[in-house]
């Protein structure tokens, strides 16, 4: 199912935005939370970049690797899995590495995985071929240059995505966002089983619960009132919606005379990455933090910015001092060549760029389903 023109599935009256958005204020904080924001930043010359945290309820041995074009990738799930080469070459950040949960690729096709603890897949009628949900955000970067290819491929629904319980035994209830190098966007939920796109340059950021499709009717609640008169301020995914919409507006999108000079070379190119790095910093949820009723509010553990148009891919990690990104043009991303690892998850520390510190290595296995039971 695919929301009509790239508009929201449902426009609310003011009233029923309003009520909404009250209602967001006045819930109580023992229902379900979860963790994670993505932003999309579009400057005046069109210049494009993904920001991204990473909230989870514990260290997710998360480590950065290459992988190129050529590979041979299976679903994980057995005899009927998905079987796919990759076109494109990508860098992106493993969980428990176990699976790939941020990356972008060499066109500038960025995708990003969310918690959304409302996902329902359904169940297989075993005709089409299977996906662990551990390789979704692989296989679109493996197989797509631009959000409008990966839409129109996906929602023709091409295997059954299975959801196999993740390492530390939680559920793996996500959702994914992608964006390309035009400012596109869109978004892919799985809710009472059907598969729900959101495809269009407004969607620019992208939290948790609920559905994103509530998401934007509590949004147009905070909208109403003004970012500038209150923004709501709890760690809550809605309220992370609000904010991050706001602030991501608000960032200049041309040269900021006020601040120019303190940025390298003058350069705007680096005064959006930091605007965007900012932008995530302020949405994060510092780190140790814990709601003992909200398990799944989380402390942001990492946080990506993705340069699309120049391909360079930022990590700011929350244990670590300094800031370090890849260049994708100083890696080999051809068929044939290695697989490359950078390994980050015992605390080791980097700086600058970092693409020639990368290791071969054998790549890590996607967690498998079973199509009996996920």
């Amino acid at each position: 199912m695919r929301n009509p023109g790239g508009r929201p599935l449902r426009h609310c009256s003011r009233l029923a935005a309003l009520a909404l958005g009250a209602a967001s204020l006045l819930a109580p904080l023992a229902g379900p939370a979860s963790a994670c924001t993505r932003a999309l930043y579009v400057g005046d010359d069109q210049t494009v970049i993904t920001g991204r945290n990473m909230d989870w309820k514990e260290d997710m041995a998360s480590n950065l690797w290459v992988f190129p074009a050529g590979m041979e990738r299976d679903g994980a799930a057995g005899p009927q899995s998905l079987r796919w080469t990759s076109r494109f070459g990508s860098v992106v950040t493993s969980g428990y590495e176990a699976g790939s949960t941020d990356g972008m690729n060499e066109k500038g096709l960025v995708a990003n995985m969310l918690y959304l603890a409302e996902s329902e897949y359904g169940k297989s009628d075993g005709s089409r071929p299977y996906l662990s949900i551990a390789a979704w955000l692989q296989y679109v970067l493996d197989s797509y240059a631009s959000v409008a290819e990966a839409v129109e491929a996906l929602e023709q629904q091409p295997f059954d995505l299975l959801a196999p319980t993740l390492p530390n035994g939680a559920a793996a209830s996500l959702h994914l966002a992608i964006s390309d190098s035009s400012g596109d966007s869109a978004i892919f939920e799985y809710i009472d089983g059907e598969l729900v796109i959101h495809h269009g340059k407004q969607y620019v950021v992208m939290t948790n619960s609920p559905s994103y499709d509530q998401q934007l009717s509590l949004n147009a609640y905070w909208q109403e009132i003004g970012g500038l008169t209150f923004l709501p301020g709890t760690n809550r995914a809605a309220d992370r919606f609000a904010r991050a919409s706001f602030l991501i507006d608000a960032v200049p999108k041309s040269v900021a005379p006020n601040y120019i000079k303190g940025v390298p070379g003058q350069s705007f190119t680096y005064q959006a990455v930091a605007e965007v790095l900012s932008v995530m910093r302020a949405v994060s949820v510092p780190l140790g933090i814990t709601t003992p009723d909200q398990p799944n509010i989380s402390s942001t553990l990492w946080r990506s910015v993705s340069d699309q148009k120049n391909l360079v891919y930022y990590f700011d990690s929350a244990t670590r001092p300094n800031t370090f990104w890849v260049s994708m043009d100083k890696l080999d991303l051809k068929p044939g060549a290695p697989v490359r690892k950078l390994t980050i998850q015992d605390g080791e520390v980097f700086a600058g760029e970092v693409a020639g510190r990368f290791q071969d290595a054998e790549p890590f296995a996607f967690l498998p389903a079973d199509p009996a039971k996920d």
